[in-house]
């Protein structure tokens, strides 16, 4: 077995070239397939993977899984507990009718059952564990492996081989083809990760559950979170999983309109209906018809406006500002807020009766502190999207625990920010340095001079 140090993940300076590894020469090449909508979930297993010489396919649904697998013999899957295209079953137990051959394991860690576990089970429970987004540390320092999965366990550092004996990433109990669920926390529970809303902790798993529970009825629903946690992102999904997908998605901000013009755009007017008002204009429930409204920070909207609004979710009818004769509109409301709006109503800042019409269903978006265990997959995204128009950046490990020891006030909004502002200053480099990382008025030339 090689004694050379485990080379680290892509967070290493280009100062610090990755060493080569040594392994025995009889050790064939095998093929892993990793299927998941995931991006960065793919990206961080196939580099783990890479380094331990296996051959990497990846696949995005389970009809590209089927593309990448037709003519090649997979040695092992590790596929994702949700499929934008197939149902999870199907999928694993035709693949297993396919590939009987094939280790199978879920991006959870968790066996399927009937699976085989190949010779090289431990590397693909490593690669699993150190992509994970938590206790990344001691994975780093961990010795090459050489596919045996005894003498692997042996050579593990202590705090490496607890993490593989973890009841949340052990082996066992396996997954059977008829009951698949998502672990999170060391629970077994019913749910899905959502696309489009990153994160695999236990509360972004519970903003996933109720969005899907929601998404296909015409109730009303009220998103409540602290500013910058995406709630706009989960109106989008609300609208998308609807039956309304086809039909407009209409946002307006109400605090950002001032509150003389509020009304002419929510409901639209009439030419000269007031001072400025040369032609007349459809309001935006108007044209939200057959599909979604979004009201963000609906708490800042004004007392009176509200009661106009109330009356439209009562009967479905507006009246265009300066217009007599009113207008039908189908149109299913979302409003979000960051404030608390059931103390708002008892206090009399806002009217309980349309408290009580937009909060049938509630959603609660979680500040980014509660659920840090996320932040590289939240960094691993930013990055690729910065990267649509600059160089795609990464991080060194000393820029990572630097984020992971943030309180991060301004949520994934501050994260975005952040991460964009030490891109810029890492100018050519391809690796973003904790020196790079400025929060706030850290980004102050004195503060920048006292930490260089």
């Amino acid at each position: 077995m090689s004694s050379q140090p485990f080379p680290s993940s892509p967070s290493r300076p280009s100062s610090q070239p990755i060493p080569s590894v040594a392994l025995p020469r009889s050790l064939r090449t095998r093929t892993v397939l990793i299927v998941t909508p995931d991006l960065g979930q793919r990206r961080q297993l196939a580099v783990a993977l890479a380094e331990l010489r296996w051959r990497v396919l990846e696949a995005d649904c389970g009809a590209a899984a089927w593309t990448q697998s037709a003519e090649t013999t997979i040695e092992a899957v590790l596929v994702d507990s949700w499929l934008p295209d197939l149902e999870l079953n199907e999928f694993l137990e035709e693949f297993r009718r396919q590939h009987p051959r094939a280790d199978m394991l879920l991006t959870d860690g968790a066996q399927v059952k009937g699976a085989p576990r190949c010779s090289y089970h431990q590397e693909l429970l490593f690669a699993l564990r150190r992509s994970a987004p938590s206790d990344t540390a001691a994975w780093n320092a961990a010795p090459v492996l050489d596919g045996d999965p005894e003498t692997t366990r042996a050579s593990l550092p202590d705090a490496v081989s607890s993490l593989v004996d973890s009841a949340r990433f052990r082996p066992g109990p396996e997954t059977s083809c008829e009951s698949i669920s998502l672990r999170s926390a060391g629970a077994s529970t019913e749910v899905e990760p959502l696309p489009g809303l990153i994160g695999r902790a236990p509360v972004m798993l519970e903003v996933s559950r109720r969005v899907r529970l929601v998404a296909g009825h015409r109730t009303s629903v009220l998103i409540e979170g602290p500013t910058g946690t995406g709630k706009e992102r989960v109106a989008e999904s609300l609208h998308r999983l609807s039956d309304r997908a086809s039909r407009p998605f209409v946002a307006i901000n109400c605090a950002a309109i001032p509150e003389a013009l509020l009304e002419a755009e929510l409901f639209g007017h009439t030419r000269g209906a007031f001072t400025g008002a040369v032609q007349g204009r459809t309001g935006r429930i108007e044209s939200a018809d057959g599909g979604t409204l979004f009201l963000d920070e609906i708490g800042e909207m004004p007392l009176a406006l509200q009661a106009k609004l109330l009356r439209f979710l009562e009967c479905g009818e507006l009246q265009r500002v300066g217009e007599n004769s009113t207008v039908r509109v189908d149109v299913r409301i979302l409003a979000a807020t960051h404030q608390h709006l059931a103390s708002d109503a008892r206090a009399g800042r806002f009217r309980a009766d349309l408290y009580h019409r937009l909060a049938v269903f509630l959603i609660r978006t979680p500040a980014l502190a509660a659920h840090r265990q996320d932040l590289p997959l939240l960094v691993e995204h930013v990055l690729e999207r910065l990267g649509e128009r600059m160089p795609v950046k990464r991080l060194d490990p000393e820029a990572m625990e630097r984020l992971m020891t943030h309180s991060w006030p301004g949520n994934v909004r501050e994260l975005e920010h952040v991460l964009e502002r030490a891109a810029i200053l890492a100018a050519d480099s391809p690796w973003i340095r904790s020196t790079e990382i400025e929060f706030g008025d850290e980004a102050d030339a004195d503060s920048v001079a006292t930490r260089l």
